[in-house]
């Protein structure tokens, strides 16, 4: 569990739920500051307020749900509304509190690496928010989709959403950042990153960025298969729609 000092992430959640102005902070291992205001804002929005992408995978949830990285539990909170079984996990204390502060049932402090069948079976896994990335990188994305496999449904759908970092216009400071990743062995798109927020500072952490063709490869051998993508052609966010490959067709 994070340490209260190393949940930066959880307490700019809290500060922007009680009406306090947020900057998130990402810092990358190469130097590289990003602060944004939209963030804070974006994790707590309310369905209509969501991307187009957002609202259609909306459609496809379905059974009981697990959402992993849940931040401040928009997702969840929806979903509860609308009458669904849904457990929500994220590694942040302060973020899991939110949740609950805000409605949500079951919320639970837990890293997608502790995610496993003691916590039941699904029907549907949601990774909203680029959070394929919280694979951290294809080994451990392959041994956790083997994971998913074996506590969910036989027709059960992952919802995960990426960022195709190749789709331009790619600043250099980031095409040099691949380079340094392809050198390195690592896949492109791969980052070491932490969230800092006032005197927080999360622990350094794996986070993976896919194109759609790199997210298809990563899911061969796993059971699972992309059955479609949602994307706009004005974002590079996209959302991988995942199903198992001998999935019940009556269904």
């Amino acid at each position: 569990m994070l340490r209260d000092n190393q949940d930066a992430y959880g307490h700019q959640l809290y500060d922007f739920y009680k009406g306090r102005q947020v900057v998130e902070i990402v810092e990358r291992d190469d130097g590289l500051i990003d602060p944004s205001e939209t963030y804070p804002k974006y994790y707590l929005s309310e369905y209509k307020d969501w991307s187009l992408r957002e609202r259609q995978a909306a459609r496809y949830v379905k059974g009981r749900v697990l959402d992993i990285g849940c931040g401040g539990g928009r997702w969840s909170l929806y979903l509860q509304k609308k009458g669904h079984d849904v457990l929500a996990v994220d590694i942040s204390p302060l973020a899991v509190k939110v949740c609950k502060l805000r409605g949500l049932h079951n919320a639970r402090v837990k890293s997608i690496i502790e995610v496993d069948s003691r916590l039941g079976r699904f029907d549907t896994i949601l990774m909203i928010g680029n959070n394929f990335g919280l694979f951290g990188g294809p080994n451990r994305a392959r041994q956790m989709l083997k994971r998913f496999y074996n506590m969910t449904s036989s027709d059960a759908r992952i919802i995960a959403e990426s960022l195709d970092i190749y789709k331009p216009p790619i600043d250099p400071i980031h095409r040099q950042y691949h380079l340094r990743n392809r050198k390195r062995g690592r896949m492109p798109g791969q980052v070491s990153i932490r969230i800092r927020y006032r005197k927080y500072a999360t622990p350094w952490f794996e986070y993976l960025l896919v194109s759609k063709p790199e997210m298809t490869r990563i899911l061969r051998g796993t059971g699972w298969k992309v059955r479609r993508f949602l994307e706009s052609a004005k974002s590079a966010a996209y959302i991988g729609i995942i199903e198992k490959e001998n999935r019940d067709t009556r269904s």
